[in-house]
């Protein structure tokens, strides 16, 4: 647990960005916009999904905070409100790819050599 002691409100704040980041369309849009605002049609576009679908998922990324929007004639154009959480990201991918890695190593025996020849 982190060392800052978090009261009820804030608890229920972090949970609540867990449970966004916690819909795999939600970790590709965030993708998505890595490289820099993109709207809504080049979303849906870079990502071969529906609109109402995507349009659901951005909505709840900005209602949470993840992200910003600005409008420009017709279009609306989304982007990154908090890098902070591609450091989030890379820490639980590392973790996973470390934890794959585990658990591969354990299914594929390991070679010895005993020199012996047959």
């Amino acid at each position: 647990m982190p060392a800052l002691s978090l009261n009820d409100k804030m608890l229920e704040s972090v949970a609540q960005r867990f449970r966004l980041l916690g819909e795999p369309m939600r970790l590709r849009i965030l993708q998505a916009l890595e490289r820099g605002e993109k709207t809504v049609g080049e979303i849906v576009a870079a990502l071969d999904g529906n609109q109402p679908n995507i349009s659901s998922h951005l909505r709840a990324l900005w209602d949470g905070g993840l992200l910003k929007r600005r409008r420009s004639g017709t279009s609306v154009y989304y982007s990154i409100a908090d890098p902070t959480i591609f450091r989030l990201c890379d820490l639980v991918c590392r973790s996973a790819a470390r934890e794959a890695r585990a658990q591969l190593a354990e299914l594929v025996p390991t070679r010895r050599r005993t020199g012996a020849t047959n």
